[in-house]
């Protein structure tokens, strides 16, 4: 696809051609009142100016308006949160196609690249005791080794051992009254002393950034689209918090921001992109960017600096010699969820 078609597409809401239907087409449709109550706004009236709810799509911007909306963004954020906050507007390098791969034999859960992520992205730290919970874009599932159902010496072990068809348990099967597959119970929110837990490994999963996005398809206004690099991104002042994306993502990486998102001053992080790690308000999806005000500037995502076992790689699939182009041709990998054909740009492998 073209960048002036991308654009295009983008501004007119359309759908490979089938749907023509502009934002404010479907806000209408809702009901501007609705939109601006139960749909949720893309921002509290006491965050954000005026000037901020009427500007349109980013992608769709002047140089000259991106400009002026960054200024406004950064006298709020530097006087919100008061320190100097800069907002980037780093463009997508060329020739680049960012991929990510993690090394889940590696892994020991120590879920260091949560707590890297909330401080780099500026998540909301939330209360557990109220309606603004936490927010963290990566999950670190724990699951129990050793269950696995098919074992060879168990092969030929079914009832009755004996058949017309011969000996080889047929009739139920040697695996037949064992427990389905590896385990059917995932720990979110472990909480051991120490880690890695005996018989436990682990298995973290965040924003796939997908070449065929499920959100991206879902979303009725543009707000969520992939960029040159890959990535797929949210217009934070174009979102509606409708939720569609979170619903149409099969990976659970979407966050919705129920309330005013709880966010200190001092653990405010004031190095900020416009598509990455800028506040976010009240009623806006988020999810992971792979820390795009980064990866732009040529660093590694946060999560990947973190990882103490090194089990997070981050590299261009379009060079050959890049270290996770290298680990695709040599380690045994594979794509969470392979089967939604979303194309995950996120791979998992073992040694």
């Amino acid at each position: 696809m073209s960048e002036d078609k991308r654009k295009n597409d983008i501004a007119e809401g359309q759908d490979d051609g089938a749907t023509k239907e502009s934002r404010r087409d479907f806000l209408k449709k809702l009901g501007v009142a609705a939109a601006a109550t139960t749909v949720a706004p893309a921002a509290t009236a006491k965050a954000a100016s005026i000037a901020e709810h009427l500007q349109t799509h980013f992608e769709m911007m002047s140089d000259s308006q991106k400009e002026k909306a960054i200024a406004r963004l950064e006298k709020r954020y530097s006087e919100q949160f008061e320190k100097q906050v800069t907002v980037a507007n780093t463009p997508a390098p060329d020739g680049v196609l960012f991929g990510y791969a993690l090394n889940i034999s590696k892994c020991i859960g120590c879920r260091r690249c949560v707590e890297a992520c909330v401080r780099e992205n500026n998540q909301s730290r939330g209360e557990e005791d109220t309606r603004h919970l936490p927010i963290q874009w990566i999950r670190v599932l724990e699951m129990t080794r050793g269950n696995d159902t098919f074992q060879l010496e168990n092969w030929h072990k079914g009832s009755p051992s004996s058949s017309p068809i011969g000996d080889y348990g047929v009739q139920s099967g040697g695996h037949a009254d064992k427990a389905v597959g590896i385990s059917g119970h995932v720990e979110h929110y472990y909480e051991p002393e120490q880690v890695p837990e005996e018989n436990s490994f682990y298995f973290p999963v965040q924003c796939q950034q997908c070449e065929d996005p499920a959100c991206v398809r879902a979303c009725p206004v543009r707000a969520t689209y992939r960029d040159p690099n890959g990535i797929v991104v949210i217009d934070y002042n174009w979102c509606i918090g409708c939720r569609m994306c979170q619903l149409a993502c099969p990976y659970w990486a979407r966050r919705f921001n129920w309330g005013e998102p709880i966010l200190p001053n001092e653990d405010m992080n004031p190095k900020t992109h416009y598509l990455g790690n800028r506040p976010r308000m009240r009623g806006v999806m988020e999810k992971c960017t792979f820390c795009l005000q980064r990866v732009r500037d040529g660093r590694y995502p946060a999560c990947v600096e973190a990882c103490p076992v090194g089990a997070r790689k981050f590299g261009n699939l379009l060079d050959p010699e890049s270290e996770i182009r290298k680990i695709l041709a040599h380690k045994k990998v594979f794509r969470f969820k392979e089967d939604f054909n979303t194309e995950p740009k996120f791979f998992y492998y073992m040694d």
